[in-house]
């Protein structure tokens, strides 16, 4: 339970965490500081002032009870030993109240100790006479009021020692969080180019901060540039396959223009257009990996231009259109993901509808159809390239190899999104939607 509770309240950055592990401890350093200087200084050393005065007040009291039948005489022998001790006493009746300032911390001792040392103590007042104590005591010859200046019951100004130790902690805590800042910034560069990298576009990088952060830094530049290479090499391997099958297909093809027409030559037509599709497709899939340079469109008219351009030779609907706003994306990848997904739902659903959404984080592409979908446990299977589901989706519409929803889960990925399957509630088939974070 405590710990979930520190999970949830924990900082989820970490420059928070960070400030959150440097000012613990310096908070947790200046409390126990004030407390001991609390208890030390305004308990300890104020307690023992306050006896060596409340010593002196006794002294100055004997010598009245002394000399009590003698009130005059007894007076003037206190004032001899009270004017040298900077005590003023002054006969006479006075109100024996006992009262201090709220936050007068020492205060409390003063009058605790004072109570305990003096017997004859009736009130002391800290407050009537600003920076003085007026102490009504009890004597033979009558009620006196003796006077004692504050600074000889306590520490003067103590609080300055609090305020210069928490103005040295807040200073060297705001030094040292900024230096923190610049220690952490290399890592948000860092972080802003793998999330960009992740969307399929290349920001310029250098390694900066400390040893760790360069080694982080240089390994993500290793891994982009053998992706890149990677991507550079298949997209050239699969277009170089694709071309060199052109030129035996262009002799077949010239061949059967040579050949009477039957049955068999007609067959054999068509084999060969099934084989310049599956080219077509084969190169379709090797473009998806050839990233292209992002530009700002309008994703909505982007979508309606699409559809209504299809919809010339095609059933396809147009849905709602939500939201405004421009991103930066592929407009030519993205274009040949939605008209995968498009032929795929015409195809194999008769129909399609397609729909879009700009919302503030997040950008949604939705085709959906009427056909006899997909199954829930084989909807990530079907991504997979060259993967097709002959039980589940029929083929008399025509012939695949299995690349649509695979370019199109391509074309999301370099978007930094992804491709979700689902059931279309509208038309009861599949619903392929491309999800892309702005």
């Amino acid at each position: 339970m405590i710990a979930r509770l520190l999970k949830y309240w924990m900082p989820r950055t970490f420059y928070g965490r960070s400030t959150l592990i440097l000012l613990v401890p310096v908070t947790v350093i200046m409390v126990v500081v004030t407390v001991v200087f609390i208890q030390r200084l305004y308990e300890g050393v104020t307690e023992q002032m306050t006896v060596a005065v409340a010593h002196e007040i006794e002294l100055i009291l004997g010598r009245i009870d002394v000399d009590a039948p003698d009130a005059t005489s007894a007076f003037g022998a206190a004032l001899e030993v009270a004017e040298p001790l900077g005590i003023v006493i002054s006969p006479g009746a006075v109100p024996p109240l006992t009262r201090r300032d709220w936050f007068d911390l020492s205060g409390k001792t003063v009058i605790a100790t004072l109570d305990r040392e003096i017997e004859q103590l009736l009130g002391v007042d800290l407050v009537g006479l600003h920076g003085f104590a007026r102490l009504s005591v009890g004597t033979g010859a009558g009620p006196v009021e003796l006077i004692v200046s504050r600074r000889r019951l306590n520490a003067r100004n103590p609080h300055q020692f609090l305020v210069l130790i928490g103005f040295t902690a807040l200073l060297m805590s705001a030094i040292a969080l900024l230096y923190m800042r610049n220690q952490i910034r290399p890592i948000r560069r860092l972080a802003r180019a793998a999330e960009a990298f992740g969307k399929g576009r290349v920001v310029p990088y250098e390694p900066s901060g400390a040893t760790e952060v360069r080694l982080a830094g240089k390994a993500f530049l290793d891994m982009r540039g053998r992706i890149e290479r990677q991507i550079e090499q298949r997209t050239l391997m699969l277009s170089g396959v694709s071309h060199d099958l052109r030129t035996p297909l262009t002799r077949m093809k010239l061949g059967l223009s040579l050949m009477d027409d039957s049955p068999e030559t007609e067959a054999m037509h068509r084999e060969v257009q099934d084989m310049e599709g599956m080219l077509e497709a084969f190169l379709s899939f090797a473009k998806g990996d050839a990233l292209e340079a992002p530009e700002q469109i309008n994703p909505l008219e982007f979508v309606r231009k699409l559809t209504n351009r299809i919809a010339r030779s095609e059933p396809v609907v147009l849905g709602a259109l939500e939201g405004e706003g421009r991103a930066m994306l592929r407009q030519a990848a993205l274009q040949r993901a939605l008209e995968n997904l498009i032929v795929n739902a015409v195809r194999y659903g008769g129909q399609a509808k397609v729909s879009a959404q700009v919302a503030s984080d997040r950008i949604r592409f939705v085709v959906e159809d009427s056909g006899p979908g997909i199954p829930e446990d084989l909807r990530e299977f079907v991504l997979k390239p060259f993967i097709r589901l002959d039980s589940a989706r029929n083929q008399d519409g025509g012939l695949g190899v299995g690349l649509g929803l695979s370019i199109a889960a391509d074309v999301a990925r370099q978007h930094g999104g992804k491709l979700i399957l689902d059931e279309s509630r509208n038309l009861g088939g599949l619903k392929a939607e491309i999800s892309i974070p702005r």
